[in-house]
């Protein structure tokens, strides 16, 4: 499982790992730093800030051409985007800093910083909570088109094929759908987006009016697509090589960043 969906609202496994990490570093420095509660707490809320800003900005850095063709995306925070070891220096930075008077409490911070920083790069690599793929290859499924037409999913390995479910009241689907046409025009991608439960004409209609076009934008009304890639919500996005195997996932939004570095990855 990659995402955990509360009501509406995806929240993603590394996210969850990320916040207990925190917990547990606010435990111990609680009880092992011995500083008052307003410089504990001034200490871990700069901690939290400064990791945040300096993990974005690292990320954005190394993905300068994605964000270059998007500024405004660096501040989409909820989309996928910050680079661990960049949040990392930020974070012992302001430990140093904000320490500096008090030299056993930062070495000790500091300490704990990197420690909790481990296990969450542990518990992200092992994934205790499952990390493989649900869906292994281009599933054997047939869904129309909005022209009425078949289209047999698995026939469509020989490129790159961007299989995202997605539905017209789910936001984060919508933001990510001009991305997604954009990826159809590549040579060498194909993009399938596969409604989830809706009728035909709220489908074409939407399209139509944001003037998206793709080569499969198909209909599932019985949402078999959502059991078969074992999705826990909307948007999800799997990634599949030229053999039809499936290589990349996403439940949530994604980023142009991402998109790129998996079409450029594959």
């Amino acid at each position: 499982m990659d995402a955990f969906a509360l009501g509406p609202v995806l929240i993603s496994v590394p996210r969850l790992y990320a916040i207990g990490c925190a917990l547990l570093l606010l435990l111990a420095a609680w009880l092992l730093l011995g500083l008052s509660p307003s410089a504990r707490s001034r200490w871990f809320n700069g901690l939290l800030l400064a990791w945040l800003v300096g993990a974005r900005l690292g990320h954005v850095a190394l993905n300068f051409d994605a964000y270059a063709a998007a500024p405004l995306d660096v501040l989409r925070l909820w989309q996928p985007g910050y680079h661990g070891l960049w949040g990392l220096l930020a974070a012992l930075i302001w430990t140093g800093w904000a320490l500096r008077d008090r030299l056993l409490s930062m070495i000790g911070a500091m300490g704990l910083t990197v420690g909790a920083s481990a296990l969450w790069l542990v518990l992200v690599t092992l994934a205790p909570f499952g990390g493989d793929m649900p869906l292994r290859e281009l599933p054997d499924i047939t869904l129309e088109n909005l022209d009425g037409e078949p289209v047999n999913l698995q026939q469509l390995q020989g490129e790159l094929v961007v299989v995202n479910l997605w539905a017209t009241w789910c936001p984060p689907c919508l933001r990510e759908m001009p991305l997604l046409a954009e990826a159809d025009t590549r040579d060498g991608v194909t993009a399938v987006v596969i409604n989830q439960g809706e009728e035909l004409l709220q489908v074409a209609r939407y399209l139509d009016e944001q003037e998206l076009a793709f080569r499969y934008p198909l209909l599932d009304p019985n949402q078999q697509m959502i059991r078969t890639m074992e999705s826990p919500g909307l948007p999800t996005t799997v990634l599949f090589d030229r053999e039809g195997r499936a290589v990349e996932r996403h439940v949530g939004e994604l980023s142009r960043a991402q998109l790129d570095t998996w079409l450029g990855r594959h």
